[in-house]
């Protein structure tokens, strides 16, 4: 891919998918989550390579030093070339996935209404 002299940092976050969009890549600028060496960063905010970030997303926290600028969105495995993420191992252990905070909206099996079945029994029951 060839590269450009300027990008912004809000792009390069969205173009190596740590934000699914541009616009969320933006928001984060402005609320503070993306910083450079300690300071916050506005989405304007120029792109060069060695720079390192650290980014707050809703997933985890990461820390990625930039090793090229790509200026469209990329496959996954492409993006990976565009940056190092070197989060340290203590701060991926803290925000690791736990599945009992996930939910996807469905009811588990067998736990709150009662099936169809399950109320033809009662009825006999109740009698």
């Amino acid at each position: 891919m060839v590269t450009k002299e300027k990008l912004r940092i809000d792009k390069y976050l969205w173009s190596i998918r740590l934000f699914k969009t541009r616009s969320l890549a933006s928001e984060a600028c402005e609320k503070g989550k993306v910083k450079l060496n300690g300071g916050s960063v506005k989405p304007a905010k120029t792109v060069n390579v060695g720079d390192e970030y650290e980014v707050k997303t809703e997933a985890r926290k990461w820390l990625i030093k930039v090793t090229g600028l790509v200026h469209n969105r990329v496959a996954y495995a492409e993006s990976l070339n565009f940056y190092i993420d070197i989060t340290p191992e203590e701060e991926l252990d803290i925000t690791k996935f736990q599945p009992s905070s996930f939910h996807t909206g469905k009811r588990l099996s067998k736990v709150g209404r009662p099936t169809k079945k399950e109320r033809r029994d009662w009825d006999g029951y109740m009698e």
